[in-house]
């Protein structure tokens, strides 16, 4: 963390926990935009793969089995 963004906690953490909270709130929304380069990327993805797995290119896998390989339940 840089010793500007030190500083700004540093007064940030001064004001009362609703404000603290207001300020939590106000950053986190700015992080979570929707970016529609990436999701225009991510359906052209989907897509490309739908018509894979109709042509018989790629076969389907079990979500239970996916999971398991990577050692998460569902």
């Amino acid at each position: 963390m840089s010793s500007s963004a030190q500083k700004l906690l540093h007064q940030v953490m001064k004001l009362p926990a609703a404000e603290r909270a207001a300020l939590v709130e106000g950053l986190v929304e700015s992080l979570d935009k929707p970016d529609l380069t990436l999701d225009a990327l991510w359906f052209k993805e989907a897509e490309s793969r739908i018509a894979a797995y109709r042509a018989g290119e790629l076969e389907a896998v079990d979500a239970e089995e996916a999971f398991a390989e990577l050692g998460q339940k569902i």
